[in-house]
């Protein structure tokens, strides 16, 4: 499929969802990272004409990733008027929440809880704006190897871009006008103070995961399995107990 045509379905899809939602919700809300998936899915907001609110939820970030999250949001409020961005400093919650639970350090905890107090936000501001929280995972971390943080990135209202690959999202950037710096930049999901990139956590490349997740005979298909089997927990629905009554 052609690029050009993507972009079209994706963004109409947006839009017939809210034309056709119970509630009818007045705004579309998504957190912007600085990085490709979220820079991509916001620029698909805005094109709907619908109200898009976007949001800088820094926490202890690295200011190569913050800075390029403002660089997102100047471009898209110059080129959409339905576009409004705040600028949610979140160290001083993130330290408190830190303190309260210092009892239970746990660093990979901690780091998810960024994901989670982001989350958290975004629901505020879209309940203060009758919105709705518009998710910016792809295909190859939410359903390929669950690369995201349960109820964190995962908790949200809709995913237009869930069955796109990482390299289809690069291409749609790229075709929508979203910068260079975000386009060529690292992915990676800014939780952690050292700035560690996806790849450095993943241990293989989205080109590598995406070939392995396409062919079974390829090199990297058990690792990928590994990584994916590991994350089952958040790509499977939770269970629950039945009766068969």
């Amino acid at each position: 499929m052609k690029v050009e045509k993507r972009a079209e379905i994706i963004t109409k899809w947006i839009d017939d969802y809210c034309t056709n939602a119970s509630f009818s919700p007045k705004a579309l809300v998504v957190g912007i990272s600085g990085g490709i998936d979220s820079s991509v899915v916001s620029t698909l907001c805005a094109k709907t004409g619908r109200k898009t609110i976007v949001l800088t939820m820094p926490i202890k970030q690295i200011k190569s990733q913050h800075d390029l999250s403002l660089e997102h949001s100047k471009w898209l409020k110059e080129k959409f008027k339905n576009v409004e961005h705040h600028l949610l400093e979140m160290d001083k919650i993130f330290n408190t929440f830190s303190k309260v639970l210092n009892d239970f350090n746990n660093e990979h905890g901690f780091a998810n809880s960024r994901a989670r107090l982001r989350m958290a936000t975004l629901y505020q501001v879209a309940a203060a704006n009758s919105g709705i929280v518009v998710g910016t995972g792809n295909k190859v971390e939410d359903f390929g190897v669950g690369f995201y943080t349960k109820y964190g990135d995962g908790g949200v209202d809709i995913s237009p871009i869930a069955d796109c690959t990482k390299t289809q999202v690069w291409e749609l950037g790229k075709h929508l006008g979203v910068s260079d710096n975000i386009i060529n930049s690292q992915p990676t999901d800014g939780l952690w103070d050292d700035g560690r990139n996806d790849i450095q956590q993943l241990g293989m490349s989205y080109q590598e995961l995406e070939k392995a997740m396409d062919d079974k005979s390829d090199i990297n298909y058990k690792k990928y399995l590994k990584i994916r089997e590991k994350n089952l927990h958040k790509i499977n629905p939770i269970p629950v107990c039945k009766f068969d009554e």
